[in-house]
C-alpha cells in the first residue's frame, strides 16, 4: 500500500481506541508448518545500528520453501503494509518454483507493535483493544523514529540481502508491492560504502509501484523543493514522527480495528458482527452485517480509498480475511515513520537531485543498474506504473524487462487473488523461472 492521503482519514475523526504508552514488543518465531506443506517460518535478524535502543535493531522475516532453493526472492511491503500481506502469494510463488524461497520483510518499526493480544479469541481480542489493555507508542516514548528514514531501512534491509545471497551461494531477486517497490529500486540504486546496491541482486520485481512519477496515474506527482523538505524535516523534529494517513483517534487505530476484522471474519464468518458497532461514522455498515460481511464492506463495497479495495472477482474474502487476522506475522504496521515518506517521495526522481542530497539519499548508482527488471500494474494508475518502469529501463544499463498487467485489478489484487486468475503471480512465475536456471 500507499496511502499519501491523509486528510480524508483524519476527518473521520473518531477515537476509537484508547490505551496506554506501549512498551516494544518483539514477535516470537513461528512454528514450521505441518508435514506434507511447504517449509514456513518467522524469524528475527539483527538490523543495522540506529537511533533508539537495541532492542529495536531488529527486523523479522516469513520464510516460505526450501532454505535450498537457489534463489530467494525478497519481498518489501508497501506502506503500512507488513510481512503478513505476502503470505498467501508467498506460498503459491514457493508451490510453482521449487528452486526459489520467498522472503518477505517486517521493518523495524513492527517492533512497536503489540500484537500479542490477536493471540486470544476474537471476543478476548477485541476486550484487549477496544478496552484500551494495550500500549501504545507515542512521539515521547519513542522519539527516535523520527530518524528512521530510508537511509536506516535499506541499510537494515542490506542485512536481509547479504543473509539471503548466503555468501554468494544464492542469487537475490528484490521486489516490492507499492512503495515497497519504490523501496527496492531505491535499493538497487543506493551506494552502501562504495558498493552499488544492485550488485548484490539478480532481479528486480515491481508489483503496482515504483519510482518517477509511478503513482501518476493515481494523482500523485513528487517534485519536492528544498525548503519543502527542510519545513517537514523541521516537524519531525517537533515530534510529528508518524505518518498519521490512517489516523483514526490513534495511530494504532485503524490497524487494530481491521486486524480485529479479520479475526472475527476467520473464526466466526457467518455470526453477526459485533465489531461493526465500534467502527467509525464513515466506515460503518448501514444494516447489521456478518463477521465476513463485514470485511467485504471494508474492502469492496465501501472501500475507504482505491489503494485499500478488491475486486471480488479475483479475490475471495475468506483468502484476505485469514491474511488480515494474522497474528504474527501481521499483515499491518501500526505506526510508519514520517522521515520514511519524506524519503521516499524525495527519492521518487530517482536521481541525485539537491533534495536527495540534502536529506543524506545515497542515489548514487541509478544510471549504472544492469539487472532485468520485472513491472506490474493494476488499475489503480491507470497505466502510469509500467510508463515509470520503462523510463528506469531507458535510463539505466538494464536491458532485460518484462512488463505486465491487468487493469481489472486492484491495488491489492496482485497480493490476494485467487491462484488461477492472478495475471501478476501467471507473468511474474516464468520471469523468476529463467533468473533461477542462469
Amino acid at each position: 500500500m500507499r496511502i499519501p492521503w491523509a486528510r480524508s482519514a483524519r476527518r473521520l475523526g473518531c477515537a476509537v481506541v484508547t490505551g496506554l504508552a506501549l512498551a516494544a514488543t518483539v514477535p516470537g518465531t513461528a512454528a514450521a508448518a505441518p508435514a506434507g506443506r511447504l517449509p514456513e517460518s518467522y524469524v528475527s535478524m539483527s538490523g543495522h545500528d540506529a537511533p533508539g535502543p537495541a532492542t529495536h535493531d531488529r527486523i523479522h522475516v516469513l520464510k516460505v520453501g526450501s532454505a535450498r532453493a537457489r534463489q530467494v526472492l525478497v519481498l518489501l511491503p508497501g506502506q503500512f503494509g507488513a510481512a503478513g500481506s505476502f503470505g498467501p502469494l508467498a506460498r503459491e510463488l514457493a508451490a510453482r518454483l521449487p528452486g526459489t524461497q520467498v522472503w518477505a520483510v517486517d521493518r523495524r518499526e513492527q517492533n512497536l507493535s503489540d500484537l500479542r493480544g490477536f493471540r486470544r479469541s476474537p471476543d478476548r481480542a477485541a476486550d484487549h483493544y477496544l478496552g484500551g489493555h494495550y500500549r501504545a507508542q507515542t512521539p515521547r516514548t519513542v522519539p527516535y523514529v523520527g530518524d528512521w528514514g530510508l537511509g536506516v531501512q535499506l541499510a537494515d534491509l542490506r542485512r536481509v540481502v547479504l543473509a539471503a545471497r548466503d555468501g554468494g551461494r544464492r542469487q537475490v531477486v528484490l521486489g516490492g508491492h507499492s512503495w515497497g517497490a519504490t523501496t527496492a529500486l531505491a535499493y538497487a540504486g543506493w551506494d552502501f560504502a562504495g558498493q552499488p546496491g544492485y550488485r548484490d541482486l539478480s532481479g528486480l520485481v515491481l508489483i503496482d509501484g515504483g519510482v518517477h512519477d509511478a503513482f501518476a496515474g493515481e494523482g500523485y506527482v513528487y517534485r519536492l523543493t528544498t525548503d519543502q523538505a527542510d519545513d517537514r524535516l523541521g516537524k519531525i523534529a517537533a515530534g510529528e514522527i508518524f505518518d498519521e494517513s490512517l489516523t483514526m483517534g490513534r495511530t494504532e487505530t485503524f490497524a487494530i480495528l481491521q486486524q480485529l476484522a479479520g479475526r472475527y471474519a476467520q473464526a466466526a464468518p457467518d455470526q453477526p458482527s459485533t465489531l461493526a458497532a465500534h467502527l467509525p461514522d464513515r466506515l460503518r455498515p448501514p444494516a447489521q452485517v456478518t463477521n465476513e460481511g463485514l470485511v467485504k464492506w471494508l474492502y469492496v463495497t465501501h472501500p475507504l480509498v482505491p489503494d485499500m479495495s478488491l475486486n471480488p472477482d479475483y479475490t475471495s474474502t475468506a483468502t484476505f480475511a485469514g491474511a488480515l487476522s494474522g497474528p504474527v506475522p501481521s499483515m499491518l504496521e501500526w505506526y510508519w515513520p514520517s522521515r520514511l515518506s519524506l524519503d521516499l517521495e524525495a527519492a521518487d526522481p530517482f536521481d541525485d537531485t539537491p533534495v536527495a542530497r540534502r536529506l543524506g539519499l545515497r542515489l548514487w548508482h541509478t544510471r549504472g543498474m544492469d539487472v532485468p527488471l520485472y513491472s506490474f500494474q493494476s488499475g489503480l494508475t491507470h497505466g502510469t506504473a509500467n510508463t515509470a518502469a520503462r523510463w528506469v529501463a531507458a535510463h539505466s544499463r538494464i536491458t532485460e524487462a518484462t512488463y505486465a498487467g491487468n487493469d481489472a485489478m486492484t491495488h491489492l489484487d496482485p497480493l490476494f487473488a485467487s491462484p488461477e486468475k492472478n495475471t501478476f503471480l501467471t507473468t511474474v512465475t516464468p520471469f523468476l523461472s529463467r533468473l533461477s536456471e542462469r
